[in-house]
């Protein structure tokens, strides 16, 4: 009988204080600014959200609220049924580069690869690679 062994990826968390001091870094703007820049985004796609509106970023992926229907469950331990109700929530469909991105951390066994990319004349406008592997934005969408 042959056995699958699973490929164990480290998962690590960055927090916005994080990602606020890494684009600080890397675009030269103070950390204030950046904070400001970070949280007022952060805001918007919470409103726009709660007003049900569909947030599309291209090659990054799309949120959108989706009703969840009302249904039946089972509680685990005494096994009688439970009416849930429905509710809202978000959901989030990755882009082509966000797919690609995690297809490559997926083949390569862990987080801590570099990601390689196939030029693509498509996505030479969007994104480059930083010497690290990681993905660049080249335009301000």
């Amino acid at each position: 009988m042959a056995t699958q062994t699973k490929t164990k990826i480290k998962i690590t968390t960055v927090t916005k204080k994080e990602l606020i001091d890494r684009i600080a870094d890397e675009t030269g703007e103070k950390r204030i600014a950046v904070k400001r820049i970070v949280q007022s985004f952060l805001d918007e796609v919470v409103s726009d959200l709660g007003e049900g509106k569909r947030l599309e970023f291209r090659d990054f992926g799309v949120f959108e609220v989706r009703e969840r229907k009302a249904r039946i469950a089972q509680n685990p331990k005494t096994l009688e049924p439970v009416k849930v109700p429905s509710k809202w929530s978000v959901k989030f469909k990755a882009g082509r580069l966000m797919r690609l991105a995690t297809e490559r951390l997926a083949s390569s066994g862990g987080a801590s690869s570099q990601i390689e990319t196939k030029p693509d004349p498509r996505a030479a406008a969007f994104a480059q690679t930083k010497p690290n592997g990681t993905l660049r934005s080249n335009t301000g969408s």
